[in-house]
């Protein structure tokens, strides 16, 4: 059911891209932004990528409470704050994330922020122009020249980075670099591999590289996406399209493991991430370990699959199977530091970007990004 707002107060009237119904090509509406409540921000948007989450928001592989708004990896300028505002201020340039933590829930009071279970967004609705409430993607809504998001949601970084680069963290480059450095605990010296390289896996690469991993293996069908982990860290790579009768259920016979297993001196890696989120790369994941190894699964799977490994493998190869959300970052430590670095020209953010696009041109990015063509598409304005 479309539901329809009640407050006409309108501080801004922009552009944004929405999707109405499941699957229609998306559309350049009149966003109608409230003015900001209490703990709210206005940030006029300079740049956000196009995720596939916000493909699965138009698809409606998330939720069906259309129309939506979408973008999310988005990096801007504070435009406009409420009254109780004390975390950011106008004109503070700020990476727009959706862990806008509580500080109050069971996770945040035991120590892990990282984990939040009940992140803020903000208090108001934007609306259609005939008042259809919107539904912002990951309570975000970055493809407009402006948003609406609560204060926390905006994390300061170096005002010098490139915003089609920063706003990158506020996704998918997080959530592979964090997959290695937070949820995998890549330490110096240790292997790992990642299967499938996008964006998020190519991310995980980097981060591998960032930790100090001495050996990185890059796991996918395509030789260009292989490549390109090269450029971005990876010591060897395995093309498992051109391994004979790779499958996964074989388990320590698959052809998959057993490369990676010649490639780490016949025990396999310390860490692997799975960047796919299929049954399949995640039972190579699973026997592609070391002993006592660790699985990081941060490529999201769908509601229907099912997994299957012998209890008695999980239990006899010890180690630790992990989910990685959101790579298990905290904006506010970790945004900050990944520019900083990426400044300092010790992280390569700047090449996730493979195209920057008009507002008008997100169907077209879908269709780019289905095709497997880029890293990154950028929206900029």
């Amino acid at each position: 059911m479309v539901e329809q707002a009640t407050n006409s107060e309108t501080a801004r009237v922009v552009r944004g891209v929405i999707s109405r119904e499941k699957g229609a090509p998306v559309e350049l509406a009149e966003i109608h932004i409230p003015s900001p409540g209490p703990n709210d921000v206005i940030v006029d948007i300079q740049a956000c990528g196009v995720c596939h989450t916000d493909l699965a928001y138009r698809d409606g592989d998330i939720t069906d409470e259309y129309p939506f708004l979408l973008g999310h990896e988005a990096a801007g300028v504070v435009a406009e704050v409420g009254e109780e505002v004390t975390h950011v201020a106008v004109g503070d340039f700020v990476v727009l994330n959706w862990r806008a933590v509580c500080g109050e829930c069971r996770a945040c009071k035991r120590g892990e922020p990282q984990y939040c279970f009940n992140t803020h967004n903000a208090s108001k609705p934007m609306t259609l122009a005939d008042g259809t409430v919107l539904t912002p993607a990951l309570g975000i809504g970055a493809f407009a020249e402006a948003t609406l998001v609560h204060e926390g949601q905006c994390t300061k970084v170096d005002p010098d980075a490139d915003p089609a680069v920063a706003g990158l963290l506020g996704c998918g480059v997080m959530a592979g670099i964090g997959a290695a450095i937070n949820t995998g605990g890549i330490k110096r010296g240790e292997s790992v591999a990642v299967i499938g390289c996008g964006g998020v896996g190519t991310a995980a690469i980097a981060g591998a590289k960032l930790a100090g991993a001495s050996t990185i293996i890059a796991i996918d069908v395509s030789d260009e996406k292989l490549a390109t982990a090269r450029e971005f860290g990876a010591t060897e790579t395995i093309n498992s399209k051109d391994l004979a009768a790779a499958d996964a259920t074989k388990g320590d016979d698959d052809p998959v493991v057993k490369r990676v297993r010649e490639l780490t001196g016949g025990f396999g890696a310390d860490v692997v991430i799975d960047a796919v989120g299929r049954p399949e790369t995640y039972v190579q994941a699973f026997y592609a370990r070391d002993l006592a190894g660790r699985a990081v699964l941060v490529g999201v799977p769908s509601p229907t699959m099912k997994l299957d490994i012998p209890l008695l493998d999980v239990f006899g190869r010890g180690g630790a199977l992990k989910s990685s959300w959101y790579g298990d970052c905290l904006p506010e430590r970790d945004f900050p530091m990944l520019v900083d670095l990426s400044l300092q020209k010790r992280l390569p953010l700047e090449d996730f970007v493979s195209e920057r696009i008009g507002i008008d041109e997100v169907e077209q990015a879908f269709d780019t990004m289905k095709a497997g063509k880029v890293l990154r598409s950028v929206v900029t304005l």
